[in-house]
């Protein structure tokens, strides 16, 4: 018997972009754990091929296709997983657009479109998912997948890191905000992780090879990137009732520890 075993029994988990990466590995795991699941995704394809496998492992999947940008879709697929399985317990906001840009450079179009995926998407997610638990007046839970760069990150990260550090403050905002309703609200500030996405991002902006990875893990201290499938898991506890009353923490799942010094 696995460790998370059972402890989403009976819950509903909605993970925005979930097609893929951090967000395809936390609905494998959703599922797992007992809960019946929607992915949201701006491409069909991949988005239709995770809901099968996991209908294929046995558990209750939809896709729902929808660009987080885009604010009024944010909330129509909240209201399409209502629709379809009567309520939503869980949400996981992972998608994500980390494009390069400096405080010099970024355009406003590349500023815009950062705030739209990484912090107004999750605003009216969470906006609609919140109203549909006060609404039942049932408990919830919400992780927001953020990245460690929110405490500052790197030069070439200006307008990510400007939009995702206001998602570390609008997670904190709306945990205090709806403690009474017992809808707890965390966050995970995720380092450097071995994903299809951040593969295409270190081949499209910084020239990578083929062994990219093996370069990027010899240089930190744990000797390899994190992993989507050990980040699921840690998620799929904040999700579920084990992780008690915390509410409001954002956490570093990082091998790099803030304010230390060599």
């Amino acid at each position: 018997m696995g460790l998370l075993d059972g402890l989403l029994r009976g819950k509903t988990v909605l993970v925005n972009g979930g097609s893929q990466g951090v967000g395809a590995a936390i609905a494998r795991a959703a599922v797992r754990a007992g809960a019946a699941v929607a992915v949201t995704g701006r491409r069909t394809e991949p988005g239709e091929a995770l809901t099968a496998e996991l209908a294929s492992a046995g558990g209750r999947a939809m896709f729902v296709r929808a660009d987080l940008a885009d604010a009024e879709q944010a909330k129509a697929a909240v209201a399409e997983v209502v629709d379809v399985f009567g309520r939503i317990d869980c949400l996981v906001n992972s998608a994500g657009l980390t494009s390069r840009g400096t405080l010099l450079d970024t355009t406003p179009e590349l500023f815009d479109a950062h705030i739209a995926i990484n912090l107004k998407g999750p605003f009216f997610a969470m906006q609609a998912a919140v109203a549909d638990m006060v609404a039942r007046k049932a408990p919830g839970t919400i992780v927001n997948i953020i990245t460690s760069s929110a405490h500052g990150g790197q030069p070439f990260l200006a307008p990510y890191v400007a939009a995702k550090a206001g998602l570390v403050g609008l997670t904190r905002n709306a945990a205090h905000a709806h403690r009474w309703d017992r809808i707890r609200i965390n966050g995970l500030n995720i380092g450097w992780t071995a994903t299809e996405g951040e593969d295409a991002t270190q081949r499209a902006f910084h020239g990578a090879g083929a062994d990219w990875r093996e370069q990027a893990a010899a240089r930190l201290p744990m000797g390899r990137l994190g992993q989507p499938d050990e980040i699921a898991d840690f998620v799929v506890f904040l999700l579920s009732d084990r992780s008690g009353v915390v509410t409001g923490s954002v956490i570093d799942w990082d091998q790099n520890v803030l304010g230390g010094l060599d």
